[in-house]
């Protein structure tokens, strides 16, 4: 039975490898169109291609990229910025990330996931 097993298993590695199905190990792979982001969020990468004014003191700090969900850079590649939240006194979960290469992304859960923005 345990042969069985590995033969299914390894027939169906290969045939994902030969039709060219990928697994992402990236969140970062989805993307979001500017249109569909929240008005929030909207406003903020308004904000952050403007260089401000920023509505919270922590809104450009360097982002660590410590979940590894954002493809590898040096440190200070990186700066986050908060989306303000509707109802939220706090800063919320909600950030876009601005890459010194004018890629922009957005996670709506405090990191746990990322899209990018097409601009």
């Amino acid at each position: 039975m345990m042969i069985w097993m590995r033969f299914l298993l390894v027939a169906w590695l290969a045939i994902g490898s030969a039709f060219g199905f990928t697994w992402s190990l990236s969140p970062a792979a989805d993307s979001i169109a500017v249109g569909e982001l929240p008005a929030e969020a909207r406003q903020t990468l308004n904000l952050i291609k403007a260089g401000g004014p920023f509505p919270y003191e922590r809104d450009g700090i360097i982002f660590g990229n410590f979940e590894k969900r954002l493809p590898q850079q040096k440190r200070g590649y990186y700066h986050e910025y908060t989306v303000k939240t509707p109802g939220v006194r706090s800063r919320g979960a909600r950030r876009i990330i601005a890459g010194s290469g004018n890629e922009y992304y957005y996670t709506e859960d405090h990191y746990a996931s990322f899209r990018r923005i097409r601009e």
